[in-house]
């Protein structure tokens, strides 16, 4: 399977790295897209794995990907999702959170139906999407989730910096956010990404609660997931490794878009 990148950081290293050890299966990766006038990483990277380096669309298409997955940001799905699908390339999208508008949403969804092209949008950091979806087709009332990191998880955050939060020196937890996942993911365009998917998974974006806390006393990335409905309660707590380059994410999300790249192959199946 042809196979393109967008984005130069460690999801992409991490899928460079198992492809050339042939941990995933046949794949090639056929090009890697980064944004003009960015950081070099991504250069190098591409470079490092002997991949094309392009900056344009047009430049990434006429690789001919059947898939490409998106490694980048919010604003790289804004840019290149629908585009993509309708020209009939595949699309993996991890930075989720971009998906909380509802016109973008849609219109990927449009057109994958029309071009026949792959919209998936993988679990992330989190589980329990499976059991989610099936507690939807019964009943669902709520749904929440709390994503507690480390104070360091949260520096240099736009919003965080607004509101005037002083995340050094902090002795107890401290809510940086309470509200619908619609309202806040876009305050946290790296961190809470799960949130989104949660919501896209279930009751959508405006009924699903989110809450962010900066917590002195973890070490790694918590997320808790509850569940109420007719089927019953869900609750599920995952406590992620943060990523070695960049602790505003977990490692499980890094390597979800592993599991995504499996999924792909031809096989056996197991889970929802």
């Amino acid at each position: 399977m042809r196979i393109g990148l967008i984005g130069g950081g460690t999801i992409s290293r991490l899928v460079l790295e198992n492809i050339r050890r042939g941990a995933l299966g046949s794949f090639e990766v056929v090009a890697l897209m980064g944004r003009h006038g960015a950081a070099p990483r991504g250069r190098e990277l591409a470079r490092e794995f002997a991949v094309p380096y392009v900056e344009e669309r047009a430049a990434l298409l006429s690789t001919r990907p059947q898939v490409v997955i998106e490694a980048a940001s919010h604003d790289a799905v804004r840019e290149h999702l629908v585009p993509l699908l309708e020209a009939g390339s595949g699309v993996v999208v991890l930075s989720a959170g971009a998906l909380v508008d509802d016109a973008l949403r849609e219109a990927a969804e449009r057109a994958a139906v029309r071009s026949n092209a792959l919209f998936y949008v993988p679990s992330g950091g989190i589980g329990g999407l499976d059991a989610l979806k099936t507690a939807c087709l019964a009943g669902v009332d709520e749904v929440s989730i709390q994503v507690a990191k480390p104070p360091a998880a949260w520096k240099g955050i736009a919003y965080v910096e607004r509101q005037g939060f002083q995340l050094d020196g902090l002795t107890g937890p401290l809510t940086l956010f309470e509200g619908s996942a619609l309202e806040g993911v876009p305050h946290f365009p790296q961190n809470v990404n799960i949130a989104a998917i949660l919501s896209l998974a279930g009751i959508g974006a405006r009924r699903t609660r989110l809450k962010v806390v900066a917590d002195p006393a973890l070490e790694l990335n918590t997320h808790t997931i509850r569940v109420s409905g007719r089927a019953g309660r869900l609750t599920v707590v995952l406590e992620n490794v943060p990523a070695p380059e960049n602790p505003k994410t977990s490692w499980l999300a890094c390597y979800s878009a592993l599991a995504a790249l499996k999924s792909l192959a031809p096989g056996a199946r197991y889970g929802t």
